[in-house]
C-alpha cells in the first residue's frame, strides 16, 4: 500500500468502491464475533465499512470518492450471462437491515 500511496497524487486522486463487496468484508471479518449493540442490532458490517472507508481516506486524501452499491435488480450482466451469480447464497437475514446506513453514510 506504501507504493501506492507514494505515486498518488491526492489531488488529482480518485477512488472507485464496490459498496456490496465492502460491506460482505466486514461483515464476514466479524462472523465469528459480531459486533451487537444494546438494541440486539447487528452492526458488524457498519463498524467494519466505515472502518475500512475511513482508512483509505486518512490514508489517501483522495479529492474523488465514489461508492456504488448494487441495485438488487437484474442488470445488462444478467442478459449477457444468465447464470451471473446464481450461485451467490441469500444475503444473510442480520445484514439486510444495517444496509440503509451504508447508504446513508
Amino acid at each position: 500500500m506504501n507504493r501506492i500511496k507514494e505515486t498518488l497524487d491526492p489531488e488529482r486522486s480518485a477512488f472507485i468502491i464496490d459498496g456490496h463487496s465492502m460491506i460482505y468484508r466486514a461483515y464476514y471479518a466479524f462472523i465469528r464475533n459480531p459486533l451487537i449493540n444494546s438494541r440486539k442490532f447487528n452492526t458488524s458490517a457498519i463498524f467494519g465499512f466505515l472502518r475500512m472507508l475511513f482508512r483509505l481516506i486518512r490514508l489517501f486524501k483522495p479529492k474523488y470518492l465514489i461508492i456504488s452499491f448494487d441495485t438488487g435488480k437484474p442488470n445488462f450482466r444478467h442478459s449477457l450471462y444468465k447464470d451471473y451469480k446464481i450461485t451467490r447464497k441469500k444475503m444473510p437475514d442480520d445484514l439486510v437491515p444495517q444496509l440503509p446506513y451504508h447508504k446513508q453514510f
